[in-house]
């Protein structure tokens, strides 16, 4: 078992739990290597028709653990492309596998934890699940293609609300939207997803992966170009007083000051 990943084979599915509820299951190395080894499995083995991914207790993801990010202030720029890259390629793994990938919502998506929720293929939230790109909060810039999924996803005045805003979206108003496949009740979340996976057990499993890479061919050309162009912005954002400032506000639990650092 990966530190802060759970994988639950349950037969025709696997569950990959992101289990670091102390931090609100922030994205942790751990977790990375293990949703990489389900969705190499699910490829591997045809009996698994699909992977469900969620969050331990309660909460999808909040993102990005924000006591890490301050420590890639003093990292080299090199290191912080490669940290970042490191996330894309895991984005990339679940566009690639053949099988559907599943998202399980409960509480809510932040950061990272939002593009996360978006590269799945199918995507089950908490009627009362919050997504919020909280990049611009901490001084940041999206990254996990969460541009190019929310660009394909959502009008654009949506998009540029959520972004530059940083305003949380209610899984409600995706929904209405087309960007999310259904809402059910909290704590119904994972039976819900497991049952849109039993269903897809039922289904021709070469005809699934087939529709899954034209889906995936279709969108292609935006998610590798934003995929791209993320990377070299948010290591720049990453080693600037901006983020110095949005995740020391965080951790500190108060509200940041970038108009201060504007007067500078």
């Amino acid at each position: 078992m990966q530190q802060n990943c759970r994988i639950e084979d349950r037969g025709t599915h696997l569950v990959v739990v992101n289990d670091n509820p102390q931090r609100r299951n922030a994205l942790t190395p751990g977790f990375y290597d293990g949703l990489r080894a389900a969705l190499a499995q699910a490829a591997a083995e045809p009996r698994i028709a699909a992977v469900v991914v969620t969050g331990a207790e309660g909460f999808f993801c909040a993102g990005g653990d924000l006591t890490m990010l301050m420590t890639a202030q003093g990292m080299t720029h090199a290191r912080r492309r490669a940290a970042i890259e490191d996330l894309q390629s895991l984005i990339r793994s679940i566009l690639d596998c053949p099988r559907p990938v599943i998202a399980a919502v409960e509480g809510g998506a932040a950061g990272a934890g939002f593009s996360l929720a978006l590269a799945c293929d199918l995507i089950v939230a908490a009627r009362d699940a919050r997504f919020t790109a909280s990049y611009i909060n901490a001084g940041l810039i999206p990254d996990g293609g969460l541009t190019g999924s929310l660009t394909a996803a959502l009008p654009p005045a949506l998009v540029a609300e959520i972004c530059l805003l940083g305003r949380p979206v209610e899984a409600q108003r995706l929904l209405d939207l087309g960007a999310i496949n259904a809402v059910a009740e909290p704590g119904e979340v994972l039976a819900a997803a497991e049952a849109m996976a039993h269903r897809l057990a039922q289904g021709p499993a070469e005809a699934q992966a087939g529709i899954k890479a034209l889906l995936t061919g279709a969108r292609a050309a935006l998610m590798d170009a934003q995929l791209d162009a993320e990377v070299e912005p948010m290591a720049i954002a990453l080693a600037s007083a901006e983020a110095g400032e949005g995740i020391a506000a965080f951790l500190g639990k108060r509200a940041p000051d970038f108009a201060a650092l504007r007067r500078r």
